[in-house]
């Protein structure tokens, strides 16, 4: 069926309608103004940093310590173009001077940018330290890992981990903004979401990895393990007398040294301690601590299977 074009006409005053909104609605759209962080140039940037941090493994093939001081080298000196543009829009941004671009300001945004995008990038060998921990104990956790190799090219929690720690750098160094669209590119891409402002330690390992959530002021020890579903998260959001979220506090649990989380349970509150060396069974809800060394598991629940037909046994009772 050919399509009538007479129908086209409608457009011009749709169009008119919805930029009409823009003046009714102006708090989700920002025109007028100074660029705030460009989303495709952040997700470039997390491309490139880790074309830094796995050189061999993404873009650049045939590299070797011949050559491979030329290839970072040249990375590093865009990242660092890119980072002060980018860091310099978000803390204009913060500083509220971004609705105004043509007003003079006392503070030099593209300098602080600069200063911070050294900082961060002065972070990257610490950062690259880490991982490694992090892969290890993804190929010590996960019998299924032949070598390394396929935790980088294979693992969603590994691949979260890698953004959040860059993320966690940034938020370390008071970066606004840029942080959260890097961890929430990463969720959207792996399932996993994981606060940039959250604490985790060392040989940190998310098997499986889906639907877990780790929220702002959780704090993870070194030598933890998560499986595929787990919360941990804020029990209540405290509001101050005007009905105000109060914001600078701790809302999510502490996870202290060689925990192992199984799948889907749910961990909350910011008082809520899991002492180092327990262990918390599938499906478990927590909003109290645990002593170090302690199992948490269900009661084992009941399994009824129904025969349906007539000449099958009837109904079983088993214990699961």
């Amino acid at each position: 069926m050919a399509s009538d074009f007479r129908l086209k006409e409608r457009l011009p005053a749709l169009t008119a309608r919805i930029v009409s909104t823009y003046e009714q609605v102006p708090s989700i759209n920002h025109l007028g103004h100074c660029p705030l962080p460009n989303y495709d140039v952040v997700i470039g940037v997390i491309e490139d940093l880790k074309e830094i941090l796995y050189p061999g493994y993404r873009r650049r093939e045939g590299l070797h310590l011949g050559n491979v001081t030329y290839h970072v080298g040249d990375l590093v000196d865009g990242l660092h173009d890119k980072l002060t543009t980018q860091f310099g829009r978000a803390l204009r941004h913060r500083a509220g001077k971004s609705r105004d671009c043509d007003a003079e300001s006392v503070e030099d945004f593209e300098a602080l940018g600069q200063a911070k995008a050294l900082d961060f990038l002065d972070r990257i060998p610490e950062v690259r330290k880490a991982l490694a921990y992090d892969a290890q104990a993804a190929v010590d956790g996960d019998p299924a890992v032949k070598h390394v190799d396929e935790v980088i090219f294979c693992y969603p929690g590994f691949e979260a981990v890698t953004v959040y720690r860059l993320a966690h750098a940034l938020y370390e160094l008071d970066v606004p903004l840029i942080p959260r669209m890097m961890t929430e590119w990463a969720h959207s891409k792996t399932g996993i979401d994981i606060h940039p402002g959250a604490t985790i330690g060392r040989h940190f390992f998310i098997d499986h990895g889906t639907g877990v959530v780790i929220g702002q002021t959780t704090e993870i020890g070194d030598r933890v393990k998560l499986y595929q579903g787990v919360t941990l998260g804020a029990l209540s959001f405290p509001t101050d007398g005007d009905g105000n979220l109060i914001r600078d506090h701790k809302r999510h649990p502490t996870i202290e040294d060689g925990v192992v989380i199984y799948a889907n349970a749910t961990i909350l509150g910011g008082t809520t301690v899991i002492g180092h060396d327990s262990v918390v069974g599938s499906n478990v809800w927590l909003t109290r601590s645990v002593a170090p060394r302690t199992t948490v598991l269900l009661e084992k629940p009941n399994l009824r299977m129904r025969a349906e037909h007539e000449e099958l046994e009837p109904d079983y009772n088993y214990q699961i």
